[in-house]
């Protein structure tokens, strides 16, 4: 431990902690193992390993994090230059901060200048607008941007199967406006591959490059293409896969646009990459660091040197729920400041009800002052690379780009990513992600809050109109919430129908004291399935558990480990022969469950697999 000092103008240093002895790791790991005894996370013996292997975790690419980091990483270099760690630029954000970038798809051209007005006058000055299928038509484009003085902002254009399309009725409305070309900024938006990985459609690699080949005279401050990671990221991937899909894309553009004739420096800055940005802020702001050091890596490999990346991060859709929908609100905010952190330069945070269908003016006022509150009020834009020197994050951003780049590597053996996207060794790989996320998913493992954990039976939906569906075929699109938020659809439907909402009781056993916390993880478990508790109270006897029960199929018995040898399989045998069909009991499961229990419900239990079985029997239909 470094003893700190501080002085007053000239004064001597006073050191602040040289009365106190250094710590030393062992004394650590014994206040730790206090800790995880106290919690009941280790027993009384001492664990097999070191103390802290209790508290790490793995991520989806297999990266041991650790509670505690102690050997220091190499040099992370200076910001603005090669490798690019610690930002594009020397001097970060401080001077211009970030693009605040909100996107647009509303199919309805006047609404969506309405919005684009609104988001332009009160803080935002870049706009992404997803053009044609699942967005506003094409020909609506002068509609969309009226009264939009385009030599003042970034316009990212997003047009899918129609991005040349798009990009040259962007170019006219520019000329017929009388903009001159050096003044736009932005990208036209082409992403030919990212096309293919949504739809399954082959991608038009000449109209992307016929795009691209002109702008570096024509349009010097614009981009022409987007190696787009949200399609992979959509799918189920890490963000190791995410990032060597993103490079892998970039690097196809590269070779294109060089067979075309243009210099390879050209051709690497006309590309722009798009990452998610998740509430998992220190993988966001790892994964954002380290692709920037690979995309240099691969242009220095290309003969252009090493050059910066410019990157656009977008708040998760993954992340993003249906039900409760406030606590996105939350997700958005901590991934905005993962991003801010992480180095990009433009950042576009997700409405909060974007799940739900279209945004409101309230959720996108909200959406972009997330975004103020960060510039303007935190000031996380004054400081470069807040996260750099850290021992984590410079670790972990070692251990994402080489994870990232080992499935690069893997891309690029199979012929690069045109290749990999159509032998569908992209498509196995993140499928395979996808169900090991599912299954912890599936277990609360990774909690959904408000979804899969204290979920709010009484809220009210919102209500949106319906969001235009992009065009699929492609790579399936997945949110961490949607097989809870279907069985709490199924919930709703069946008391929409019934008139009641499916409950099950809790067979209380002994005094409050007892069952309470059991009856309380009971409560929030089967709520996650959109299904209601009710609740026998404090009992002496089995006669009384009895006497509470309120007639329904499923019993849940909640109590201590103590009261469940004692009166757990009298109650559950009473309470079935009283009509009980099925009686789960929460706790840890034992060797045998006692008689006349059918199962446990425990924390890390498949959960999902408990709550359809338990809407199954309560006569949901699925």
């Amino acid at each position: 431990m470094v003893a700190h000092s501080t002085s007053s103008g000239d004064g001597p240093a006073l050191p602040l902690a040289a009365d106190f002895p250094a710590p030393t790791h062992e004394q650590w790991q014994s206040q730790v193992e206090k800790a995880l005894r106290k919690t009941g996370s280790i027993g009384e013996q001492p664990p097999p390993g070191p103390v802290e292997d209790v508290l790490a975790s793995t991520t989806y690419e297999g990266i041991e994090v650790h509670p505690l980091y102690t050997g220091r990483p190499a040099d992370p270099g200076l910001p603005g230059l090669a490798p690019y760690l610690r930002g594009a630029r020397p001097q970060g954000c401080v001077t211009e901060g970030w693009q605040v970038r909100q996107l647009h798809a509303c199919p309805d051209p006047q609404r969506g200048n309405k919005d684009i007005l609104a988001d332009l006058y009160n803080g935002s000055d870049s706009l992404w607008l997803r053009l044609g299928p699942g967005g506003t038509p094409v020909a609506a484009l002068p509609e969309l941007l009226g009264d939009v003085h385009l030599e003042m902002i970034s316009v990212v254009l997003d047009g899918g199967a129609e991005a040349t399309r798009a990009a040259e009725e962007y170019l006219a409305l520019a000329a017929e406006r009388g903009v001159p070309a050096g003044a736009l900024r932005g990208n036209l938006g082409a992403d030919p591959l990212g096309e293919q990985a949504r739809t399954g459609q082959p991608a038009d690699r000449e109209g992307a490059v016929q795009l691209a080949r002109h702008c570096p005279e024509q349009y010097p401050q614009l981009h022409a293409l987007v190696a787009d990671a949200l399609p992979y990221h959509e799918a189920g991937g890490s963000d190791a896969e995410e990032l060597g899909c993103a490079l892998a894309t970039a690097t196809t553009y590269l070779r294109w646009l060089v067979d075309a004739g243009v210099d390879v420096a050209a051709a690497a800055g006309l590309i722009e990459f798009r990452f998610a940005a998740t509430a998992d802020q220190f993988l966001t702001i790892a994964k954002l660091r380290a692709a920037r050091q690979l995309w240099a890596q691969i242009t220095r490999s290309s003969g252009a040197g090493a050059l910066p990346q410019q990157q656009h991060a977008v708040t998760s859709p993954v992340m993003l729920t249906r039900h409760d929908p406030w606590v996105n609100m939350l997700r958005g905010t901590i991934a905005a400041f993962a991003a801010g952190v992480g180095g990009a330069q433009a950042i576009s945070t997700l409405p909060f009800d974007a799940a739900v269908g279209m945004p409101d003016a309230f959720s996108r006022r909200i959406a972009r002052n997330t975004q103020a509150l960060l510039l303007d009020e935190s000031h996380l834009a004054q400081v470069i690379d807040p996260a750099g020197g850290s021992w984590y994050v410079e670790t972990l951003t070692g251990e994402i780009a080489a994870a990232a780049w080992e499935w690069f590597q893997r891309i690029e053996g199979l012929g690069g990513m045109p290749a990999a996207l159509d032998s569908g060794a992209v498509a196995e790989r993140l499928a395979t992600t996808w169900q090991a996320r599912t299954e912890a998913l599936d277990h609360r493992t990774d909690a959904v809050i408000g979804v899969s954990e204290f979920p709010n039976l009484d809220e009210q939906p919102l209500q949106r109109d319906p969001a235009p569906q992009r065009p699929g075929g492609g790579l399936p699109r997945h949110r961490h919430g949607e097989r809870f938020e279907a069985l709490r659809t199924s919930a709703a439907e069946h008391e929409a129908a019934t008139g009641a909402r499916p409950t099950v009781h809790l067979a209380t056993i002994g005094p409050l004291a007892a069952y309470n916390a059991r009856a309380s993880f009971a409560r929030n478990l089967f709520a996650a399935g959109g299904i209601d508790a009710t609740e026998g109270g404090p009992s002496e006897s089995t006669s009384d558990v009895v006497a509470g029960w309120d007639g329904n199929p499923v019993v849940c018995l909640c109590s201590t480990d103590k009261l469940y040898a004692e009166r757990a399989a009298e109650t559950a045998e009473a309470l079935r022969d009283a009509g009980a069909q099925r009686v789960l009991l929460a706790g840890k499961p034992g060797d045998e469950p006692p008689a006349g229990v059918d199962d446990y419900v425990f924390t890390g239990c498949d959960a999902l697999a408990v709550l359809t079985d338990v809407q199954r029997r309560l006569g949901v239909a699925r």
